[in-house]
């Protein structure tokens, strides 16, 4: 079994990746899972730090907008996409042209591949919860309307739509989970106007003083990465007959201000570690962030089997664990 990552490289790409070597094998065909003979990461860049070495793996660089590299990625023996590829919300926002591109051009591009293969291999599209915005109910139901309030929402809402007009056609049986924002991501900051909420908790416990652009009472809908890699993996191993007209389903998290994150992170190491965080707002930060909707009912998720996280302290220590080797500056 062939499986392909777009943005691969990048940090839910590359813990997917590694997962799947893992596990070893993908139920495509409803009980009967495969072994997973290669996995193909594809990124802009080439990854790094580099992967461990494994016989299954190949890295391939381009440009996923590119009809000829994304059909030499793509090929008739490609069994699954995961595509992950995108430019963050705040990078979208900036360079409206470059958002289209990469978010829209992009997908479309590699749905058309897809297309093309007649195989209908099965298309896991990394969403967000930005296609909601603006003038919405407190809680977010299934059936409530996509109103993006940024380029990158309404880039991933028209993705959206082509996964499930492609699908309802037969040309790809795809599903799009809209994610949550991730903490903790490890490494440095990225241009995603959600970047802060794992920057109050990581800058903190590596020792180092962080700076929080949006106001302690904004409240944020949170997954671990520990979930949405399972969550991907749930996705592709469902049935189609699971999924009904929508291919789009809301990803179960759990809702959190600023505040109480910044409290759980005193809870799981000390106040000495929260007090290394700093207020210092950011109107353009907080404009966007303020824009999302931060309640979700998420019945379908779960019933489809998603999971959310049991708390804020959990996804801490979970990234203590696996980020950090279990120990941070104290």
């Amino acid at each position: 079994m062939k499986v392909v990552i777009t943005g691969g490289a990048g940090f839910i790409g590359r813990k997917l990746a590694i997962k799947l070597l893992e596990k070893n094998t993908l139920d495509l065909s409803g009980g009967a899972a495969g072994p997973v003979d290669k996995v193909v990461v594809f990124d802009v860049a080439v990854p790094d730090p580099p992967f461990p070495d494994d016989p299954r793996l190949e890295i391939v660089t381009g440009d996923i907008s590119d009809p000829d590299t994304i059909r030499a990625l793509i090929t008739a023996d490609t069994d699954a996409v995961f595509h992950l590829a995108a430019v963050v919300s705040a990078g979208a926002e900036a360079d409206f042209d470059l958002g289209m591109r990469v978010n829209f051009g992009g997908t479309r591009t590699v749905l058309d591949v897809c297309r093309a293969l007649g195989t209908v291999p099965r298309v896991v599209f990394a969403s967000s919860v930005a296609v909601f915005g603006g003038n919405v109910p407190d809680i977010i139901l299934d059936d409530t309307h996509l109103t993006p309030q940024t380029s990158y929402g309404g880039q991933k809402a028209m993705g959206e739509l082509l996964i499930s007009d492609f699908s309802r056609k037969g040309f790809i049986d795809g599903r799009a989970l809209r994610l949550p924002t991730v903490v903790v991501r490890p490494g440095k900051p990225n241009k995603a106007a959600s970047t802060f909420a794992s920057s109050i908790i990581r800058e903190p416990l590596q020792g180092d003083k962080v700076n929080c652009p949006v106001a302690p009472e904004q409240p944020m809908w949170l997954l671990s990465p520990r979930r949405v890699v399972d969550a991907f993996i749930r996705a592709a191993e469902l049935p189609a007959d699971a999924w009904g007209a929508s291919r789009a389903v809301s990803i179960p998290g759990i809702t959190h201000s600023v505040q109480e994150m910044v409290d759980a992170l005193a809870a799981v190491a000390s106040d000495k570690v929260r007090a290394r965080i700093y207020w210092k707002p950011d109107p353009d930060i907080q404009k966007i962030v303020s824009g999302w909707p931060m309640h979700f009912a998420a019945d379908r998720g779960r019933a489809l089997g998603f999971t959310a996280d049991d708390s804020i302290e959990n996804i801490i220590q979970a990234f203590i664990d696996d980020e950090l080797g279990g120990a941070y500056v104290p």
